[in-house]
């Protein structure tokens, strides 16, 4: 049995102040989680963190939320921490903003959150982004790295993803 909440996404404008308020709040996220993860060997790699607040950001607050955390979040990441490293940004930028398209689009036409939504949002862009990347690298292996060390951050991803945008649905 599929449990879905209803759900009500908040698509801000550009001449809204709480677009740029919302998309501060969640690049500082992206900026503060990948730290905590990096505390980890391989943490970047494992857990993906820097997706995490774009996923919550794009499915809550529409596509210009989304495309705002998605941009900036790696760019600021890089500028201040060094990683993603410049030869990576142009992946992280397609993959997060990939991320941010599905997710806004998915609950904008579904109206509710679901893991199994949650899922097709990672799942579309990771399969995207790694085709990108591919692409980009034209190397498979690197390509499938999120699918071979970043599992345990999809999966987390996915079910923190789900339960906190299930527990916004509710405000």
């Amino acid at each position: 049995m599929i449990v879905t909440t209803s759900f009500r996404q908040n698509n801000l404008s550009l001449a809204n102040a709480k677009t740029y308020l919302f998309s501060a709040l969640f690049v500082i996220g992206n900026l503060v989680l990948p730290q905590i993860c990096h505390l980890v060997p391989d943490g970047g790699k494992i857990f993906l963190p820097i997706y995490f607040f774009t996923l919550i950001a794009s499915y809550k607050f529409g596509l210009k939320v989304g495309l705002l955390t998605a941009i900036f979040s790696p760019l600021m990441n890089c500028l201040f921490f060094g990683m993603p490293m410049l030869s990576m940004l142009p992946v992280i930028l397609i993959k997060s903003c990939l991320l941010a398209v599905a997710a806004a689009w998915i609950a904008q036409k579904s109206q509710s959150v679901s893991l199994l939504l949650i899922a097709l949002t990672i799942l579309t862009y990771q399969v995207l982004g790694g085709l990108a990347e591919w692409i980009i690298t034209t190397d498979f292996m690197a390509a499938a790295q999120d699918f071979r060390l970043g599992l345990p951050g999809i999966i987390i991803q996915w079910m923190a993803g789900f339960g906190i945008l299930k527990w916004m649905a509710k405000e």
